[in-house]
């Protein structure tokens, strides 16, 4: 099931405050690139976030 534009702002916005307290980038950033913003969403894109989601199940 796809992510809602709101989860993966949620998702991306998370991983970038955590690269820019200082953790580790997975993927290989190509040189020049410091915006953790856009660092997180190359990681979003190549599906390597190291962030668990979980979603609850909706009633309907």
């Amino acid at each position: 099931m796809p992510f809602t534009k709101f989860e993966k702002a949620r998702i991306i916005g998370s991983r970038a405050l955590q690269i820019s307290m200082g953790a580790p980038v997975i993927i290989d950033v190509p040189k020049g690139l410091i915006d953790p913003v856009d660092i997180a969403t190359m990681e979003f894109e190549n599906d390597v976030l190291p962030i668990t989601i979980k979603r609850l199940k909706q009633e309907p």
